[in-house]
């Protein structure tokens, strides 16, 4: 039942009508057996055929002369030969009727055609077992395709890993020597400026023993009772005031000066400020602008004076 299946899956299509002419084959067969069953009287019992011969001579010959004949003897009388049997006459085999013949050539146009399927079948069979080797090749390559991209993928996502895990720490270190740098300068300004505070100690103790109604160092050359310029320490005191309020986090490249005049009340408020002369950066410019107005109050200087106007200088790496 499953091979019968097979082939017909793999038969070709049928012909239009087939089904109609095969009944009418069948029908013209059966009409055909009909008429040779009634028109053939068949030889039911086997006919025995007697046959006679006379011989004769050949050739002529003479008749030889008359023998006397011998007194007659008494006779003996001789047995009658049987008589001799009828030899039987083989009939040649009657031929096949015309209706096993059609049958048979229709039975081996059928083998034909079964063979003809059966060939087909295994040909389609042979073409679908090489189509799935093949799929299977080409399903095989993809696969070793679609690895090695991935492979290559995940060299190219570690290769930028490492790339920006290095970037990360080539900035980590600059970051790094920048802050040491910051640090080195603040503790040279800072120990700078403790310097000249011991220095203008050291000065107002010598103007402290001076003359009394001076203000002037022991060596001042002025006329006045007291200075009217701000103390040396005293702009390192502001940068300590405004730096803190600075907000910067771009990168800038060199260290740009920013240059600001700021106006401020006699108790130290800042009443008004402007770029005098701008880094060449925006951004670090408006920081310095922010941070000043952030501070709102500048400290006064050592004397408690406070100058009514600054020139303040701001650079962004020191």
């Amino acid at each position: 039942m499953h091979a019968h299946t097979d082939r017909l899956e793999f038969a070709p299509p049928g012909t239009p009508g087939r089904v109609r002419a095969v009944i009418l084959a069948l029908l013209v067969h059966g009409l055909l057996l009909a008429a040779l069953a009634w028109g053939v009287r068949w030889t039911r019992d086997t006919q025995i055929l007697s046959a006679e011969a006379e011989l004769w001579s050949a050739l002529p010959q003479e008749a030889a002369p008359r023998a006397i004949e011998p007194p007659p003897q008494p006779t003996v009388p001789q047995p009658t030969p049987p008589p001799p049997k009828p030899v039987p006459v083989v009939e040649p085999p009657a031929p096949l009727p015309k209706v096993d013949i059609a049958l048979e050539q229709e039975k081996r146009r059928l083998q034909k055609e079964q063979a003809r399927l059966e060939e087909l079948k295994q040909e389609k069979l042979r073409q679908k077992l090489a189509k799935e080797r093949e799929d299977k090749l080409e399903k095989a390559k993809l696969d070793k395709l679609k690895q090695d991209k991935l492979k290559q993928e995940q060299l190219k996502q570690e290769q930028l890993k490492q790339e920006k895990l290095q970037a990360a720490q080539d900035k980590l270190k600059e970051e790094q020597a920048t802050k040491a740098k910051q640090a080195a300068q603040d503790k040279k300004q800072t120990a700078l400026e403790a310097k000249q505070l011991q220095a203008q100690r050291q000065k107002n103790l010598q103007r402290m023993a001076g003359l009394a109604g001076a203000s002037g160092a022991a060596n001042a050359t002025g006329s006045a009772m007291k200075s009217s310029g701000p103390s040396a320490s005293y702009g390192g005191r502001i940068r300590a005031r405004v730096k803190p309020n600075i907000v910067f986090i771009d990168d800038i490249a060199g260290n740009p000066t920013a240059e600001v005049e700021v106006r401020a009340a006699p108790d130290g408020t800042i009443v008004g400020r402007k770029i005098t002369k701008s880094s060449g950066n925006q951004a670090w410019d408006d920081a310095v602008i922010r941070a000043i107005d952030k501070t709102e109050v500048l400290p006064r200087d050592i004397d408690g004076s406070m100058p009514s106007t600054l020139t303040l200088i701001f650079r962004p790496k020191d």
